[in-house]
């Protein structure tokens, strides 16, 4: 079977998953060796800037307004304060800042706000990224001209089982507006969550969907879900940490230039899980304490991780935006 297929089948893929784990691995490392420099890891960092009082029914968020959770709305915080934040990410390391908003879509008001923090970070030097929910052409131009260079919009799960987990928005809105994402000349941040009820086949088929995107997403986030109260899916069963690992490095050999992000549940694994996905080809994390609502490692935790597995954090390449937006 070829590293390099380029339109994925679904019998190809689930090949490829069912295969015996150490072969997995090894042609998973291979292909991670030819397209990134060994041993180097991106991080982010994820701020909410906009928390609770969503319109959509997520099953598995505590920010839905309509699923159960507590969670109380907040309004869309100050260009200031996320600069601010921005700042302290950048001084622990990271070299991507992502703001995420729990909305449905932005409103035409929130729009001037979003471009000043677009600009503001990109002018500290980071790359920006941003997850507002769908986004109609307008609002994506007005912020691929204000710099952003990734926007995230997890498709989530495959396209049959994804009617189980949300019933607001069509697996259809969502290809649609990564699509227009892609057509503006911004980059793509889309993966999905594992341990939502869904089978190996539809784990297999959101990975076929993502790949055979045209460019795949230059970043794949692959979340193992993190059961929150008063959810409907509060109560799943987790994911086994091998199955967990096999996406990790299905997801590095049908995408091998995009960067693999470990992201939601790393709080739950042991270094040895987390050690097995990095080998699997993860190549980029989350910093800080939470994302969004989710707990994530403490930043101690993760250097003393990567001293011990030989791990440097990857310097960020963006020095020369610095001044650009002043």
């Amino acid at each position: 079977m070829s590293n390099t297929i380029k339109d994925w089948e679904l019998e190809a893929a689930q090949a490829l998953h069912d295969l015996p784990l150490m072969d997995l691995l090894f042609r998973a490392q291979i292909v991670h060796r030819d397209n990134f420099v060994p041993n180097r890891i991106q991080t982010s960092k994820l701020l909410s800037i906009k928390t609770g009082g969503c319109a959509e029914d997520c099953a598995y968020c505590s920010q839905s307004a309509l699923n159960g959770a507590k969670l109380p709305a907040s309004k869309l915080i100050e260009v200031q304060r996320v600069l601010h934040e921005a700042r302290k990410a950048q001084d622990a390391g990271a070299t991507r800042f992502c703001m995420g908003a729990a909305w449905r879509e932005p409103k035409d008001r929130d729009m001037d706000a979003l471009v000043e923090m677009v600009k503001g970070v990109r002018s500290l030097g980071m790359e920006t990224c941003m997850t507002l929910g769908a986004l109609d052409e307008d609002k994506i131009r007005r912020l691929r001209d204000a710099g952003l260079d990734y926007y995230n919009h997890n498709i989530d799960t495959s396209e049959r089982y994804y009617p189980q987990v949300i019933s607001t928005r069509k697996f259809a809105d969502r290809i649609k507006t990564l699509g227009r994402v892609q057509d503006a000349g911004i980059k793509v941040c889309s993966g999905g969550i594992l341990g939502l009820g869904e089978v190996t086949r539809d784990r297999v088929e959101m990975l076929v969907t993502l790949a055979n995107m045209d460019p795949a997403p230059e970043s794949v986030p692959i979340n193992m879900l993190m059961p929150q109260e008063n959810t409907p899916l509060a109560d799943a069963k987790p994911i086994d940490p091998i199955e967990f690992v096999r996406v990790i490095a299905m997801a590095r050999i049908m995408m091998p230039r995009s960067y693999v992000r470990l992201s939601a549940g790393r709080s739950e694994m042991s270094e040895a899980v987390q050690a097995m996905c990095f080998l699997a080809g993860a190549n980029s994390i989350f910093v800080g304490e939470t994302l969004l609502t989710a707990q994530n490692p403490e930043a101690d935790a993760d250097a003393a991780l990567f001293a011990k597995l030989g791990l440097r954090v990857e310097v960020a390449e963006c020095e020369s935006r610095k001044g650009e937006a002043e």
